[in-house]
């Protein structure tokens, strides 16, 4: 089968580093699904591990990497009972195994689910890593709740895939009223196109969330750089309220400024079930069923911004070139 990977780290505008090249097609057993992909979506995490997980060597065998997928199940290993052979799946992956640059891929049952009827392949392939991220960092982390509806919630950095989902899911979903980051007019216009009540811009974030009407926020999602917003994150939560962030931090940060507030921090990471093999790993199978079945009613809709046709290690360049950037919006899909 043809897939794409690289054998070194190296920058992307470097003539290797995506090649595409010849692998066997794998074949099922126990829980794994053998899908044949129809399309893919690209997510900053895949040039992060692009960049770092292969510095100063060369790899024997291409490292495939991808985690957005929208595929028909080609065949199934003898404990999979959750789909057959022939079923519409999408999935976000496991980034311990080959990713989904691939035109085909092994995937357990337990992190799969029904692609949303309603949607084409591309649509459908923007949604899995962003919204299982969502609906965890929302439901499973800060432990929103029925009490919790018309509270408010910061999201830092809303125009991207992952801030573009979770306005959707934080508004239609959790009941929440959104204040959400952009700074472009384009920027600004597609978060309230997902729901956001307000658009506020990041550059001067304290005085912005003052001046829309709150002083303090009961909840706050980065999806930036928790080192470069905490002082302001420990500014704008309310006390007793929860800040949960994807991003990490390039140096320690001081966490006993939210002490006198009492306010929780979790830390969200969509590949912790799929990694450890939690006892409730399933819980994203059911997680994909449920966007799938509010997609399909027309509650939540596709975050798809742009289309590149065709598996080629050229589009999956400008893929990464282009989030590499920090300026995209909603997500980017690419079509076999």
């Amino acid at each position: 089968m043809k897939a794409i990977g690289f054998r070194t780290s190296l920058p992307i505008t470097a003539a290797d580093s995506l090649i595409e090249f010849e692998t066997e097609k794998p074949s099922p057993s126990g829980r794994d699904l053998l899908v044949k992909i129809a399309a893919i979506s690209v997510n900053p995490v895949d040039f992060k591990v692009r960049q770092n997980s292969a510095k100063d060597v060369s790899l024997e065998t291409p490292k495939i990497i991808g985690s957005d997928a929208v595929g028909i199940v080609e065949a199934v290993g003898e404990e999979v009972s959750l789909f057959k052979v022939g079923d519409e799946v999408y999935y976000a992956g496991d980034i311990t195994r080959d990713g989904c640059n691939a035109e085909y891929q092994l995937i357990d049952e337990r992190i799969t689910g029904k692609k949303p009827k309603s949607l084409s392949a591309e649509a459908a392939a923007a949604i899995p890593l962003t919204a299982l991220t969502a609906w965890e960092i929302l439901f499973d982390r800060m432990r929103i709740n029925e009490k919790d509806k018309g509270k408010t919630v910061l999201i830092i950095g809303g125009a991207g895939g992952m801030g573009s989902i979770a306005i959707q899911i934080a508004k239609k979903v959790a009941g929440l009223r959104v204040i959400a980051t952009a700074s472009r007019p384009e920027t600004v216009a597609w978060c309230e196109q997902q729901g956001a009540d307000h658009v506020v811009n990041h550059k001067d974030l304290i005085n912005e969330v003052h001046q829309a009407g709150f002083q303090y926020v009961d909840f706050i999602l980065d999806f930036v750089d928790t080192g470069l917003y905490w002082d302001t994150m420990a500014e704008l939560i309310k006390p007793q309220g929860r800040i949960a962030s994807i991003t990490g931090a390039a140096n320690p940060v001081a966490i006993n400024k939210l002490k006198s507030k009492s306010v929780s921090f979790s830390w969200e990471f969509m590949y912790t079930r799929s990694t450890y093999q939690t006892d409730d790993m399933i819980e994203q199978h059911n997680i994909l069923n449920k966007v799938a079945d509010l997609l399909d009613e027309g509650v939540l809709s596709t975050t798809l911004k742009q289309t590149l046709d065709g598996l080629t290690a050229e589009n999956l360049k400008k893929a990464h070139q282009q989030l590499e950037a920090g300026s995209t919006i909603g997500k980017i899909v690419i079509k076999y």
